[in-house]
């Protein structure tokens, strides 16, 4: 850790020289350019380029949309105000000897830059952030879009003080109680199915391993299945797309340096800087970096972590840009606990009913794993035209995990257990290539946004571990000095069961999507995406086979590929202008599906259809922004057993998701914020096997969820900067079994439910431009709460911080 400490103290003093070095060098000239760069509705624009032609020179706008030219001979010049996504403007300008000239500017167009995310900083609703370049892959507005989409914004983040993307994600509608895997790996509910923030600025960034969030800027949930632009590979589910956006240089000098410390000795420490490193104010550097060290609020249990996300962005000539981003992360930790039940036996109970120790692990802290994860973006835009431009992105992800990963799994009796472990080495690396072209034209009168794309996505895994497990155990009354340590695990190991072997595959992808303008206000999209998926198998180092395609024996063996065709369409109605609109969609995804039936037929990709229809707004000056949807999401040709033959799957099962989602952010009076969600979601396995028939899925979530959060702060007088929140979540009665077992009575349920719950947050705070200053008490009442995984929550947590800006 002191060698990366010393590579960040290294970096800061370089950035920090060589600013100190090019201000001191304007400084000798005081002829100049300046300007404020607004949009029609005057609200400063940032990062838009400005280039003085003749010289070849050019800037960046800052957070408050100016910019400056310094030390500028006299003479004429033209200024262009150079957009992604319009036309750029010329403007001759005269310098006179001596003079400093001001040039303020105004621009007409409603969808600008949004390919280089030109932050819109609303003057009202500071936790309505809803513009992206990321949902829809084109500068399409939020009331134009015909998806459904959530947006947290980072104002929303610091003032809940969410150290973690579970506590993120408390305020997307039906993201329940974060199920969180091996090694910190986060996964929420989505329209009842399972939903990992595996996409990064609108790329496939899957990390296998525990996500800080020192470098997040937001986190969108795109709701319904998105496999038209996202494709099918771990980005997406049928339930949407979880994306996260990263922080990005600005034009400007300055960071902050904060500290948080609480309950279970948690202790966080993060640092962001961002500066200029040259002259022209055209390259950018930013620094996120988080360290964190927490123990568990059981009886074992610990996490020890570094995040380092450094970010850089060139504007190189006034057509070509280029972003290039790293998140590293590391991490050392003992495994959340996660408890598998017995499904061998009749049950109907709660968690609850079955008295699992809510504060024990069973293990120590030296049953530890260690991880570490690496993510490399670039993006290149390139304005190839007024009405064109070319976005060239290239990603590539690793985790790596070694160690114990554990989980206690039920036996017969239902009050025993036994520690399942897995040790050894695990190994995730992705690679994805797009290309992107997105136009903004007229074909008679009629406006068109288009975008067409190629997508290449590689994923490679490998495995070399081995499962143990400890001898059965009574969990309400267990032995006092039970622990399975470190050296009975080891000392297992050659009567384990191994897993040795890699697996690749790799999906090929072109897509279509345009938005095509009837009126102003009546508008169509038309998206379309075939794809295509080839596995390479998985190699069995143990036996020299490769297993994982077709044959027609029952087996799968061997590589196989599939190609398949998904759609996407909408409509939007703008009824008040920019106000409100009404919107429906008809989307796809799909899955690949490996194998043949007992006929020897090969397997199709499973596909999901959604219908939905609903209603934006965003009205009184951006006070009340909100979406209300119903939605229906059905799928078809699931893989289930051959009810006559066991040993083969047959491809006719399916399963229907509905429900009503609602999301709100208001700003009812100065200094009065408002974020509410309320989620219901009907999932249920309509065709299965009579095991399932009829059953809302395992680990589908609650199927209501409601979110709230409501914060004052005072923006005049004595109490000025002074702040407090107050919010709730809640989830009703959920499932983690959900199925029926034979007996000699016939078929007989076997269910484990999680009982409802309402989590209860508090923060208060004090916040100036040179510091802030906060409090925070997470799950105000204790309650008593569980994952789909049966992971208990912590109970009360208290938090404090202390930030320092520069």
């Amino acid at each position: 850790m002191r060698k990366y400490l010393f590579t960040l103290f290294l970096i800061s003093i370089f950035s920090f020289y060589t600013s100190s070095t090019y201000a001191q060098q304007i400084e000798e000239n005081t002829t100049k350019i300046t300007g404020q760069i607004l949009s029609n509705d005057s609200i400063p624009q940032e990062m838009i380029p400005i280039f003085l032609k003749e010289i070849k020179k050019g800037t960046l706008t800052n957070n408050d949309g100016f910019y400056s030219f310094d030390n500028i001979q006299p003479g004429k010049y033209t200024l262009r105000i150079q957009i992604l996504d319009a036309v750029e403007k010329d403007t001759v300008l005269t310098v006179q000897p001596g003079e400093n000239l001001v040039f303020n500017y105004r621009l007409t167009k409603e969808n600008i830059a949004l390919l280089q995310e030109v932050r819109v900083l609303s003057r009202n609703n500071k936790f309505s952030r809803k513009e992206s370049p990321y949902v829809a892959r084109m500068p399409l507005k939020y009331l134009e879009n015909p998806q459904v989409y959530n947006s947290v914004s980072k104002e929303l983040i610091t003032e809940q003080m969410a150290m973690d993307l579970g506590s993120v994600a408390k305020n997307i509608p039906g993201a329940g109680i974060p199920m969180i895997a091996n090694q910190g790996r986060v996964t929420f509910r989505s329209r009842g199915f399972d939903t990992e923030p595996n996409a990064r600025n609108g790329v496939a960034g899957a990390a296998f391993s525990f996500l800080d969030n020192c470098n997040l800027e937001r986190l969108e949930a795109i709701k319904g299945p998105s496999a038209t632009l996202f494709g099918s590979n771990i980005a997406s589910s049928y339930g949407g797309v979880y994306n996260r956006v990263t922080k990005k240089p600005y034009n400007g000098k300055g960071g902050e340096v904060s500290y948080t410390g609480g309950s279970w000795n948690f202790n966080r420490m993060t640092i962001d800087y961002n500066s200029p490193i040259n002259a022209d104010k055209t390259a950018l550097f930013r620094l996120n970096a988080a360290t964190t060290f927490e123990k568990s609020f059981q009886d074992n249990g610990f996490t020890n972590s570094l995040a380092i996300a450094p970010s850089f962005f060139y504007q190189l000539s006034d057509k070509l840009s280029l972003t290039i981003d790293m998140e590293f992360g590391q991490a050392k930790g003992t495994s959340v606990v996660r408890f598998n039940p017995s499904v061998k036996t009749p049950k109907n109970e709660s968690i609850l009913d079955m008295q699992f120790p809510y504060r024990k692990t069973f293990l120590g802290d030296d049953v530890p794993y260690t991880t570490q994860m690496m993510n490399i973006f670039a993006q290149a835009n390139y304005k190839i035209s007024s009405t064109w431009t070319s976005q060239t992105i290239v990603s590539r992800t690793r985790s790596t995990i070694n160690g114990y990963i554990t989980a206690l799994a039920g036996q017969p009796g239902d009050t025993t257990i036994k520690v399942n472990v897995i040790a050894g080495n695990t190994n995730f690396m992705a690679t994805n290539l797009q290309q992107n072209f997105i136009g903004d034209f007229l074909i008679g009168r009629f406006r068109n946004r288009v975008v067409l794309g190629l997508d290449y996505y590689n994923n490679s895994n490998s495995f070399d571990r081995t499962t143990v497990n400890s001898a059965n155990v009574n969990f309400i009354n267990p032995p006092s000095t039970f622990r399975f340590t470190k050296f009975q695990i080891d000392s297992l190991t050659t009567k384990g069961t191994p897993r040795k072997e890699s697996n690749a595959d790799n999906t090929y992808a072109a897509y279509v999507s345009d938005v095509f303008n009837i009126t102003d206000r009546l508008l169509v999209m038309g998206s379309l995406r075939i794809n295509r998926f080839q596995s390479a198998g998985t190699y069995n180092i143990l036996t020299g086979q490769t297993t994982g395609g077709l044959s027609n024996n029952g087996l799968t063996v061997g590589p196989y590929g599939q190609t398949a065709l998904s759609h996407k369409e909408g409509i939007v109605y703008e009824v008040v202008k920019n106000r409100v609109s009404l919107f429906a969609n008809y989307m796809n995804a799909f899955f690949s599906a490996s194998g043949v039936d007992k006929n020897g037929n090969q397997f199709v990709p499973e596909h999901g259809n959604q219908f939905e229809y609903g209603v934006k707004a965003d009205i009184w000056e951006h006070k009340l922004v909100g979406t209300a949807s119903i939605y229906n999401i059905n799928i078809k040709d699931v893989l289930r057993p051959d009810p006559e033959d066991y040993n083969y799957n047959i491809q006719d099962g399916t399963e229907r998701s509905k429900g009503f989602e609602l999301d709100i952010t208001a700003n009812p009076i100065n200094g009065l914020n408002i974020v509410a969600g309320y989620a219901y979601n009907n999932l249920l396995m309509t065709k299965s096997d009579s095991l399932t028939q009829g059953l809302r899925p395992s680990a589908s979530g609650p199927s209501k969820t409601f979110n709230f959060w409501g914060s004052y702060h005072f923006t005049s007088g004595p109490l000025s900067g002074f702040g407090f929140g107050f919010g709730c979540n809640t989830g009703n009665t959920s499932f983690q079994t959900n199925t029926r077992v034979q007996t000699t009575n016939g078929l007989e349920l076997v269910r484990v439910s999680l009982p409802s719950y309402v989590i209860c947050d508090a923060t208060i705070y004090y916040e100036q431009p040179k510091f802030r200053i906060g409090l925070k008490v997470d799950n105000l009442t204790s309650e008593k709460a569980w994952s789909v995984r049966l992971t208990p929550q912590p109970p009360a947590r208290f938090l404090g911080s202390i930030a320092l800006k520069f």
